[in-house]
C-alpha cells in the first residue's frame, strides 16, 4: 500500500498559511486527489476552519500547539485519519509559533510511521515581518529563524510591495540561513502545486523500506529490528551517532530482558520505559542531512546474530 504523503505548513503568525492551504486544496481538487487537513489553533475557537471545503476530511486541534502541549492529540488524529479514510495526502497547518522539528516529531509515531511519507516542511515567510524581525522578542526572533532553517521549501510571501533591491537582500539573507532549502517568491501565497511536490521526481528503490528522500532537509528514517539487540552496543551507537539526529522514538527489545521498551531520545537524553504490550520493534529517527546508507548499515549491525 502506497504511503500517504504528508506536508507540514509552517510559518510565523500572519504569514499567509491559511491562504496557502486554500490555494493548495483548490489545485488538489482539480487533480481529484483524496486530501485531508489537520488545523492547529492556539485558541479555544477555530478561526480558519471555514477555509477548508466541507467535503475535505478535517481534524481541528484547539487550545494548544502540536509541537508541545497537545502533541499526543495530533498522533491520535493522524492515526484516526489513516484508519478512517483512503488518502493521497494530509496537510497540517501549524500555529504561527510552532517549531518545525517538534511538529515533525509529533507526526512520526512508530505506530503509523510506515504509513506516512513526509514530503516537505513548507515555511511561509512574510516579507514585511522578516524585514521588521528586529522588533520581535529574542525568543520569537529565534523561532522565526529556526522556522526558516529547518524548512525544505521556503516561500517568501507578500513580495509585491518590495523593490527589486529589497527582494535581492531578503533572498540573500534567507539563503544564508538555509542553503539546502528551495526558495520561491510568492504573492498571496499563490504557488503551483508541482513546486511543493519535490519528491515525486525521485525514483524509489523497490526494496527500500525507509521513507527517506534525498531532497529533504529534515529527514525521517524508519527502521524495524528483526531481532532483539544488545543493550551495550545500542548505548554505544547512541554515543557515536551524529549530533544532527534530533529525535528518536519507538519500541525496542534487548537480549538481556524479556521486556519491551518504549524508547525516546531528545536533546542528547535517552529514556527507556517498560511497555506492557508487545510492540513491533520499530524506531523512527528525525534529523538533518543524515547519511541514510551509513545509518542503515549501523542499525543492521546492531541486530543480535543468534542461531536456532
Amino acid at each position: 500500500m502506497k504511503p500517504v504523503e504528508l506536508y507540514i505548513l509552517s510559518g510565523f503568525l500572519g504569514a499567509g498559511k491559511t491562504t496557502l492551504l486554500q490555494n493548495i486544496l483548490s489545485q488538489e481538487k482539480i487533480l481529484k486527489r483524496k486530501i485531508a487537513v489537520i488545523m492547529n489553533e492556539l485558541g479555544e475557537i477555530s478561526i480558519d476552519s471555514n477555509a477548508v471545503p466541507q467535503e475535505t476530511p478535517l481534524k481541528e486541534l484547539l487550545n494548544g500547539c502540536v509541537c508541545c502541549t497537545i502533541q499526543g492529540q495530533l498522533e491520535v488524529q493522524l492515526d484516526n485519519m489513516l484508519k478512517e479514510y483512503e488518502l493521497d495526502a494530509i496537510y497540517i497547518e501549524t500555529t504561527g509559533v510552532a517549531h518545525p522539528i517538534e511538529v515533525l516529531d509529533a507526526c512520526m509515531s512508530p505506530l503509523f510511521a510506515e504509513k506516512l511519507s513526509v514530503q516537505a516542511i513548507v515555511t511561509l515567510i512574510d516579507a514585511n515581518r522578516w524585514q521588521d524581525r528586529s522588533s520581535l522578542s529574542i525568543q520569537l526572533r529565534k523561532l522565526l529563524l529556526e522556522q526558516v532553517q529547518h524548512a525544505d521549501i521556503l516561500l517568501l510571501n507578500k513580495v509585491d510591495r518590495l523593490s527589486e533591491a529589497e527582494k535581492a537582500t531578503l533572498v540573500s539573507e534567507i539563503q544564508a540561513l538555509n542553503k539546502n532549502g528551495k526558495l520561491l517568491m510568492t504573492e498571496f501565497a499563490n504557488i503551483p502545486l508541482s513546486q511543493l511536490q519535490i519528491n515525486n521526481r525521485i525514483a524509489k528503490k523497490q526494496h527500500e523500506q525507509a521513507h527517506v528522500h534525498d531532497t529533504l532537509h529534515m529527514r525521517t528514517i524508519v527502521h524495524t529490528f528483526s531481532k532483539r539487540i544488545d543493550v551495550e552496543r545500542f548505548e554505544q551507537f547512541l554515543k557515536d551517532m551524529p549530533d544532527t539526529i534530533y529525535r528518536i522514538k519507538g519500541y525496542i527489545s534487548f537480549t538481556h530482558s524479556q521486556d519491551n521498551f518504549l524508547f525516546q531520545y531528545s536533546y542528547g537524553m535517552p529514556l527507556y520505559l517498560k511497555e506492557q504490550m508487545k510492540m513491533k520493534n520499530t524506531l523512527v529517527f528525525i534529523g538533518e542531512n543524515l547519511d541514510h546508507q551509513k545509518l542503515r548499515a549501523e542499525l543492521e549491525s546492531l541486530e543480535e546474530q543468534t542461531t536456532n
